[in-house]
């Protein structure tokens, strides 16, 4: 068997109630980012590892990468993996995670060979490529104060974003990325977004931005000026807030409402059986 040489990508970690120590035979340089609430993990994490914050439990992994790109913004190394503790046999294999651990250049990490097709609502197309049907049908099963709507979001980072009908992303907010790609917005920029995910525990702006990351990584769109000043921002969200109560309480008792959460529902259903 061949020796797997490590990569001199910086990985960075967001961990949650297990032991990540399998991703350091695969990387040079590292930093773990600690959600877990078992304690005794915690104290067994700290004495094993010199390179870990303990953080902020908030439900996904997100929050943990947006940090390190606020921290770390004018010294990014040049490639980083975003990766969960539990990423490797749960969004994707080992096998194929030694077959790109080392790319150098923008990946998906997510291969589940076992998914089947879900015609007309989600596909995988190829390793790494996961393709759903974009209609926000998981936002009622999570808190969402400020977006109900992914497509909202989406208007609201960005300039005259192309709306789609479909979503490409990598499910679990997973991916190899470069310092350039971060830096096309200014660090402000993510200091937002990691507020709009923090203001309770896994909101469902989280899914949102999850099937964000790839427009976000990925695609050359201008963002609206808030996105670019703190205050600025505050101020646009709570605007929002105050339309998103608007519109939920407006159309909760409206027939396209109650027959759009009963399709979500079975979505739902449908997605996670």
């Amino acid at each position: 068997m061949t020796e797997l040489k490590k990569t001199d990508t910086f990985f960075i970690i967001s961990n949650f109630n297990t032991d990540p120590g399998l991703y350091l035979e695969y990387c040079e340089n590292y930093h773990i980012y600690d959600q877990s609430t078992d304690p005794a993990i915690r104290e067994t994490l700290k004495e094993k590892y010199a390179k870990i914050s303990f953080v902020q439990n908030t439900g996904h992994n997100i929050s943990d990468y947006f940090q390190f790109f606020i921290d770390n913004y004018e010294n990014l190394p040049c490639w980083m993996m975003l990766a969960k503790g539990n990423m490797i046999g749960r969004h994707v294999s080992q096998n194929y995670f030694e077959k790109v651990y080392a790319n150098k250049h923008y990946t998906f990490l997510y291969d589940d060979r076992s998914n089947k097709d879900k015609p007309g609502v989600a596909y995988q197309l190829y390793d790494g490529a996961f393709l759903e049907i974009n209609n926000s049908w998981y936002v009622p099963f999570r808190t969402h104060r400020y977006f109900s709507d992914y497509n909202d979001l989406l208007r609201f980072v960005f300039k005259d974003p192309i709306v789609p009908q479909w979503v490409l992303f990598s499910p679990g907010g997973c991916y190899i990325v470069s310092a350039e790609q971060v830096r096309k917005y200014p660090r402000a920029f993510y200091e937002n977004l990691l507020c709009l995910l923090n203001y309770i525990y896994f909101p469902s702006e989280a899914h949102q931005v999850e099937r964000m990351l790839n427009i976000i990584f990925g695609a050359n769109y201008e963002i609206n000026p808030y996105m670019s000043d703190v205050s600025a921002f505050r101020i646009k969200l709570e605007e929002q807030a105050k339309l998103n109560t608007k519109a939920v309480q407006g159309g909760a008792a409206s027939l396209k409402r109650r027959l759009k959460n009963r399709f979500n529902d079975l979505l739902h259903r449908l997605m996670f059986r």
